[in-house]
């Protein structure tokens, strides 16, 4: 196993649509061990959600899982029947959703919410679960008592991403996503909420999968960093190396677009956009807008090697059947 918590092995998932079959995950690779925190980067629509979901089990009609693996601590979870990955879910993995609002049920208060959680992983009745309801949200820096008798409605955004929280390491989990925790908040806010989730994920031990398009937080948060590109991790490696030693073509462009105290050259972007998913390019799905790209590219997906100590990449510049490289 290359993570001894997490093995993503050749993930491929397509959704049926009126439009035509989207190809939405085309074999990604992600592993990561205990107590790890990776960073999930890249363009809105890269596969990023979709990955996260596909770790959870979560991914239903019409979505499908049609090759590959997920392995949690060395077992399939393709191979567990439903029971086992209902158990898993909430116990072992947890998720903080993109939308706090919308990801709470409306019409039961929080502190039954976060109880639910609870008695879920502790095997003990909801009534049992109400005094560590409270630690848990004292322990997210809400009012305790007062937040755990409002309704999901009652609560500011940054309200509600604290219960999310709260509702996520109720269980203690051994793997943490955090899908794009602080979108929908206001900047302050969002440092708040980061600062605060590295405080309680240091304190736990617990690994974390990071979502953003964010390249500071992530830099600022995650040890480790996996780019997304168009359904693919096209690059994996320390969060020093990623952005010190970039070596995918498509993380260097994303790196020049990242704006930099005292700059004073204008951004460049990556030209092209984004590829249609059910009419995606053959071969490497970056290609067209790729300035390295050769022949080889537009035939076949390069696969995700170790090009140095620890760190991998998916392009032929770092395979033998390259013709040239990027230096």
């Amino acid at each position: 196993m290359r993570g001894d918590l997490l093995d993503v092995r050749e993930l491929k998932v397509v959704f049926y649509t009126y439009r035509g079959i989207i190809k939405a995950l085309n074999g990604v690779e992600l592993w990561m061990n205990h107590e790890e925190r990776l960073g999930l980067i890249g363009e809105t629509g890269c596969g990023k959600s979709v990955t996260s979901l596909s770790i959870m089990g979560l991914i239903e009609q019409p979505g499908e899982i049609i090759s590959g693996d997920v392995y949690f601590e060395g077992k399939s979870m393709q191979k567990m029947s439903m029971e086992e990955l209902h158990d898993m879910r909430g116990k072992k993995i947890s998720m903080i959703f993109q939308e706090p609002v919308s990801a709470l049920n409306p019409v039961m208060r929080i502190g039954f919410q976060v109880a639910e959680s609870i008695s879920r992983a502790k095997d003990i009745k909801i009534k049992e679960a109400y005094p560590e309801v409270l630690k848990m949200l004292e322990l997210v820096g809400l009012d305790s008592k007062r937040t755990a008798s409002l309704y999901p409605h009652e609560l500011s955004g940054g309200m509600a991403q604290r219960a999310m929280i709260a509702m996520a390491l109720s269980s203690n989990p051994k793997l943490l996503i955090a899908d794009e925790p602080t979108s929908a908040l206001d900047v302050t806010i969002q440092a708040q909420i980061m600062e605060l989730l590295d405080e309680l994920v240091r304190e736990m031990g617990n690994a974390v999968i990071l979502i953003t398009h964010d390249m500071g937080v992530a830099a600022e948060f995650c040890d480790k960093i996996a780019v997304m590109y168009a359904g693919n991790v096209v690059e994996r490696a320390s969060t020093v190396d990623i952005f010190e030693e970039p070596l995918h073509p498509y993380t260097k462009g994303l790196l020049k677009a990242v704006p930099k105290i005292g700059q004073s050259k204008e951004l460049v972007g990556i030209t092209g956009t984004v590829p249609d998913l059910v009419n995606p390019p053959t071969g490497c799905r970056f290609h067209p807008r790729c300035p390295y790209a050769m022949n080889k590219c537009s035939q076949k997906m390069p696969p995700l090697i170790e090009a140095k100590p620890g760190h991998h990449v998916a392009c032929y510049l770092y395979t033998q059947e390259g013709e040239h490289n990027a230096n």
